[in-house]
């Protein structure tokens, strides 16, 4: 949500967060929703105009879909939430030069909980 800045001035959100808000928004919900709808869910005071823009830039990158059988104007999201998530981390030990390291660092930083659902995970694997 934006904030007032020491004088008073709303603080502009930057597009990355924007675009989070929005694809929040879509993931809380199991149907399409319009521009105005997510202008709602936001609030915030944020125009219809950058909510569209928004859902523009995510369309166009692949992370958002048209609603072409139910209501015109409706988006919904191309991907939930863990799948993007795990997008993204493939994604970055792809650009890594030492993957396997950044593995490590990334395992030493589990909570307790994450490295038992991990170990669960990679056990099933070898089932």
């Amino acid at each position: 949500m934006a904030g007032t800045g020491s004088r008073g001035r709303a603080e502009r959100r930057s597009a990355g967060e924007l675009e989070s808000e929005v694809l929040a928004a879509l993931w809380a919900t199991d149907r399409p929703l319009t521009p105005a709808e997510i202008q709602a869910e936001i609030g915030g005071g944020l125009a219809y105009n950058t909510v569209h823009t928004i859902l523009k830039r995510l369309y166009d990158k692949g992370l958002v879909l048209r609603d072409a059988g139910g209501r015109r104007g409706a988006y919904r999201p191309a991907k939930n939430a863990a799948e993007l998530t795990a997008e993204a981390m493939h994604q970055a030990l792809d650009r890594g030069p030492d993957p396997i390291a950044a593995l490590q660092q990334f395992v030493t930083g589990l909570s307790r909980e994450e490295e038992r659902a991990l170990r669960a995970l990679l056990a099933e694997g070898d089932a």
